[in-house]
């Protein structure tokens, strides 16, 4: 398990995580509830965040009156992004953690047949989201005293090995790894640390077809192993236990047996 977060009862740590509806960002806000953080969350339903809040309650049986806020935004939507920053500057006078986790799997179609309107969406969601988050969250981490905070961008090992018909979720996940390594740079002189977890076939609803069977590179379906969602959040929570000092720049945590390393 990851380490506590140190808290003080005057300086409560403050996590955002985007897509905290379903999946690995609700995996994360539990994970990090459990280590002491306040979390937000955010996504486009407010009633699948308020799901969220009410499976902490259950799991956890604690109060998290206090160390919850439940935003409805669209990372796409750059104002609903300065509104969302704004509220939580507002709320709690800082930002410790963003884990810009949102995005979208466009459908998994071969190139020519993959609709301006579907790339765009994706880009919209998994480049364009993070980069309007990241902006902000400078921007805030930077005015904020003390000074400095974490980002955590969820990459893909797709940017390593692609899937057959992902040209737009793939495309954008290398676009994330470029943009890790520049704000981990630019954030150095207000001590940002900014990194990225690469996550491979955690259990969620948008790794259910891998449990009937998902195309392979000799096209192929086969069924993959999938590994449980808490392990790829858990991995977030140490990333973001870490003293600002240290920084996990990349890592990749997948289920052991997938189709990643190696031929075929």
């Amino acid at each position: 398990m990851p380490a506590a977060v140190p808290t003080s009862p005057h300086l409560p740590r403050i996590a955002l995580v985007t897509g905290a509806g379903s999946g690995i960002g609700r995996a994360t806000a539990l994970a990090l509830w459990r280590q002491g953080w306040t979390v937000v969350l955010t996504g486009r339903r407010l009633e699948t965040l308020q799901a969220t809040l009410d499976l902490a309650r259950t799991e956890l049986d604690v109060d998290l009156s206090e160390r919850s806020l439940l935003v409805s935004a669209d990372v796409t939507d750059e104002a609903a992004v300065a509104g969302l920053f704004e509220t939580i500057r507002l709320r709690f006078g800082r930002l410790d953690l963003l884990f810009n986790n949102a995005g979208l799997f466009t459908q998994g179609v071969s190139i020519e047949d993959l609709s301006l309107q579907a790339w765009r969406a994706s880009v919209d969601t998994n480049l364009t989201g993070v980069f309007l988050c990241t902006r902000e969250a400078f921007r805030l981490m930077k005015a904020q005293q003390p000074q400095g905070g974490r980002i955590v961008n969820n990459g893909s090992i797709s940017a390593h090995a692609p899937r057959p018909g992902s040209v737009a979720y793939t495309s954008t996940k290398h676009a994330i790894t470029g943009l890790t390594r520049t704000a981990a740079l630019d954030g150095r002189a207000w001590n940002i640390a900014v990194g990225q977890i690469d996550i491979g076939n955690a259990a969620s609803d948008m790794t259910a077809a891998m449990t009937a069977g998902i195309r392979q590179a000799d096209g192929s379906l086969r069924v993959e192993p999938v590994m449980d969602v808490c392990h790829a959040a858990d991995a977030v929570a140490h990333m973001a236990g870490l003293p600002l000092s240290a920084n996990v720049l990349f890592m990749t945590v997948m289920a052991t047996a997938m189709p990643f390393v190696g031929r075929g």
